[in-house]
């Protein structure tokens, strides 16, 4: 191989993983083909636990919070610690040994030899075992949360709620996230939008944790609630004529309906009683539709301002770190 060989930062993001977080540091793979170096990061989300200490103690680069922020505000801060460290790829591996660190390689593969910039692991693709042992409602919402993002980016994947990935270091400049609560629906939206595909590799995944619950989907309605309003903001802000638009189109329709029940009585009958109201309110919601519409267009219009502000942070970033 002539390229250049990478250095790799693994990041873990930690919140009370004491009984795993060391299992997980010692079973990730040294040697790995094209890559110089391995280094270890862990973000230690308030644990209250010993997590940070045993990290510390099998090798690893820490980095605390003193109180718990969530999982993608630890996300966001693994990688610009793993940036600053001088990564050329950022492997993103949970600390609860629910992922085999030993398909780390399988991950990285793909964007040192086949250029990819941004590769997910997959329980979908290939392990019809975790599905059969997955048909209660965590799996149905993740297959939904699917439906919902290959409708957004008009992509085929089959999950996008994985946390098992990995980044070059291009892709991780260009990352803007702002969700608090988890961030893989987020990351999927946003490297899309910013024009990268994403290489699917199936990954063998324990159905059960072995220790704990976990901290972001153990609530199954709250994790919903917070995934589905990041998913909305972001189709808002990546796709603002989309959205805005679809919302001009059926206010359109919804004032439309009364508009014509209100022509066809008139045209019948020569009275505009007793469906005048329809048509006020009809009316009103036509005007509302136009009103939106200007708003998608302006929307639009500062969504390519956003884009072009990106590119510029991008710049930034990549000459700094």
């Amino acid at each position: 191989m002539n390229q250049k060989e990478k250095l790799l930062v693994v990041m873990i993001p930690c919140f009370n993983e004491e009984k795993t977080i060391g299992q997980v540091i010692d079973r990730i793979p040294r040697k790995i083909r094209g890559i110089s170096k391995t280094k270890v990061l862990v973000i230690n989300d308030g644990s209250s636990d010993c997590s940070a200490a045993i990290a510390r103690k099998h090798g690893a680069i820490v980095i605390s919070h003193p109180i718990n922020r969530g999982l993608g505000q630890t996300f966001i801060d693994g990688i610009d610690k793993a940036l600053r460290l001088g990564a050329d790829i950022i492997v993103n591996i949970d600390g609860d040994l629910q992922f085999n660190p030993k398909d780390i390689p399988k991950l990285v593969k793909p964007i040192i030899e086949e250029h990819f910039n941004f590769v997910t692991g997959t329980r979908y693709k290939d392990h019809r075992e975790y599905n059969m042992k997955n048909r209660g409602l965590k799996n149905w919402g993740n297959k939904v949360f699917v439906r919902i993002i290959n409708w957004i980016t008009g992509h085929n994947y089959t999950d996008v709620s994985c946390g098992f990935r990995a980044y070059s270091r291009k892709a991780a400049l260009k990352l803007q996230l702002f969700g608090h609560f988890t961030y893989t629906h987020e990351t999927f939206l946003d490297l899309v939008h910013k024009g990268f595909i994403a290489c699917e590799v199936p990954v063998k995944v324990r159905p059960l944790r072995q220790n704990g619950q976990s901290h972001v989907s153990g609530n199954l309605f709250k994790y919903a609630y917070s995934a589905l309003k990041i998913i909305g903001r972001s189709f808002r802000d990546y796709h603002p004529f989309k959205f805005f638009g679809s919302i001009s189109l059926i206010v359109f329709l919804v004032g439309l309906i009364p508009i014509v029940i209100f022509f066809v009585h008139y045209f019948t009958t020569g009275r505009m009683s007793p469906f005048k109201s329809y048509a006020i309110g009809g009316a009103f919601l036509l005007v509302m539709s136009f009103l939106i519409f200007m708003l998608a267009l302006l929307a639009d219009m500062m969504g390519r301002i956003k884009d072009l502000e990106e590119e510029i942070i991008y710049q930034i970033k990549r000459k700094n770190k």
